[in-house]
């Protein structure tokens, strides 16, 4: 049985295909049990399970939320974002909603001071500043929450960079503004308060928003979830695309050994298509009933 809890779509969140192609996709590649996870935004939802009951696929309701954690032992305590999943909550429960549209509201005001810093940059090149226009051209290509792919998407089609990897490399990275800080606390009581449960997602993600930016440890990683995130977290992302065996493992028995659930998914934005390609054992979707 395929199965992938960690998918994006075009509608509510960065990814390139719309919930209609992702599902299309997703039964063509026999996949039985999905999670759409936008980034916070459960706005697809209803649209989601809607096409899955058309789709004879089964549905976990999801999102991704970003936080903001610290540890007294590591980088100074200097907050770093981390990225959890919630599954299973209700879609409209009011607390979780109204949280949400303040991050939305949030981002905007964050895209608004990116280009800020984006235009000292490009004044420094003799290069055209970003204007009103130019922010409103990028809200048109926004589905779902508005975040820095939109805009090095933009900088692409305006000839500013040659790709979107490059608009990191160049400006993104070093013009970044911090996303609301919303604390793995409130994170856990917005889900829970929603009958849902939070993993952590991709915990030893190399290339993304991970414990690494912490330490590479596996060990040290764990221990840091010990002392600090348990009582909050009812689960860990095992399977994800930029795990490794070892890391998996690791996951898995930590998760044993603590009583935590266990999740995976391709994390797929559709670049390129790779939704239901990790092999996810069916005790997973067990897990949640199905």
């Amino acid at each position: 049985m395929k199965i992938d809890l960690h998918i994006h779509s075009k509608d509510c969140s960065d990814g390139k295909m719309t919930l209609s192609e992702i599902f299309k996709e997703a039964h063509h590649r026999g996949i039985k049990v999905i999670s759409i996870t936008d980034h916070d935004s459960i706005e697809c939802q209803e649209t989601a399970r809607a096409l899955a009951d058309r789709y004879d696929i089964q549905y976990i309701t999801g999102v991704e939320l970003s936080i903001s954690f610290s540890h007294p032992r590591y980088r100074n305590s200097k907050p770093k974002p981390l990225d959890m999943l919630g599954y299973e909550y209700d879609i409209h429960n009011l607390p979780l909603r109204q949280k949400l549209e303040e991050m939305r509201e949030y981002r905007r005001k964050r895209a608004e001071q990116i280009l800020e810093k984006i235009n000292q940059e490009l004044l420094k090149g003799n290069l055209e500043a970003f204007t009103n226009k130019d922010l409103e051209a990028i809200e048109e290509t926004v589905d779902g929450a508005f975040g820095r792919p939109h805009i090095a998407d933009y900088m692409v089609k305006k000839g500013i960079v040659s790709n979107k990897q490059a608009a990191f490399d160049r400006y993104l990275v070093k013009c970044n503004v911090p996303k609301m800080p919303v604390s793995l606390e409130e994170a856990s009581n917005l889900i829970r308060g929603a009958g849902g449960k939070l993993v952590h997602a991709h915990p030893s993600d190399p290339n993304g928003t991970s414990l690494v930016a912490l330490t590479r440890s596996l060990e040290e990683q764990h221990q840091i979830i010990r002392e600090t995130m348990l009582p909050y977290l009812d689960g860990v992302e095992c399977w994800h695309t930029r795990h490794n065996a070892e890391t998996r493992a690791a996951y898995l028995e930590f998760a044993r050994q603590e009583g935590l659930i266990v999740t995976g998914g391709s994390d797929c934005h559709q670049q390129p298509v790779i939704m239901g390609t990790i092999d996810i054992p069916s005790y997973v979707a067990e897990q949640f009933g199905l």
